[in-house]
Formats: structure tokens, C-alpha cells, sequence
């Protein structure tokens, strides 16, 4: 198994808002439509400076080790050299659903 050095950084929306996370794990999920992201990443702390927007996001994601995001909430994934601020940003009239295709049929 190789080592995985990248780092990629995953906007999506989620409620009205545009959500910038970083992560050394992306990748399609087994459950249909779903992205998964795993092993998230967060600036170190040695300034003193505290950025609110990155804590709120260290909050709901420090303890996480998997996240499913729906893969129309997806707006774009980049592989980055290195890590920058997680943060959350308003959506409104900025970010456009894709639009959901239909899921495989059962027959």
C-alpha cells in the first residue's frame, strides 16, 4: 500500500453555506452518490492568532474520521501541495447545484 503524502482541498455546500475542508483522503464512496472524505487536516496552531471560521470547522470535523458529502453539494476538489485554512464562507447566489442524474434502476 503507498504512501499517500497529497493533501486535497474539498469546497461543497452544505446548508447555504460554501465549505472549505482539507483532507489526505477523497474519494468515491460506496454508497451511490456520495463522496467520502477521510483523514482531515488542520493548520497548525504555533501563531496566537485563532481563526474563528477554522475552529468552527475543527469543531465539527476533529473527531469525524469519515464524512459522506453528497456528490451535487461537490463544487470542486484539487490536489494542493500543502494544507491552507479550512473555512466556511455564505453560498447564497455564488454556487449552483449540479443537477442529480437518476441512481441505477432496479429491475
Amino acid at each position: 500500500m503507498k504512501e499517500s503524502s497529497a493533501i486535497y482541498r474539498v469546497l461543497f455546500v452544505n446548508q447555504d453555506e460554501l465549505f472549505e475542508v482539507y483532507a489526505r483522503q477523497v474519494y468515491q464512496a460506496d454508497m451511490y452518490g456520495f463522496i467520502e472524505i477521510e483523514e482531515f487536516v488542520f493548520g497548525s496552531r504555533s501563531q496566537m492568532l485563532v481563526d474563528p471560521g477554522e475552529e468552527r470547522l475543527k469543531s465539527l470535523f476533529g473527531d469525524v474520521r469519515r464524512s459522506f458529502i453528497p456528490m451535487h453539494a461537490i463544487v470542486r476538489i484539487d490536489e494542493v501541495e500543502k494544507e491552507g485554512v479550512s473555512k466556511v464562507s455564505e453560498a447564497k447566489g455564488q454556487v449552483t447545484p449540479f443537477p442529480l442524474t437518476p441512481g441505477p434502476r432496479k429491475e
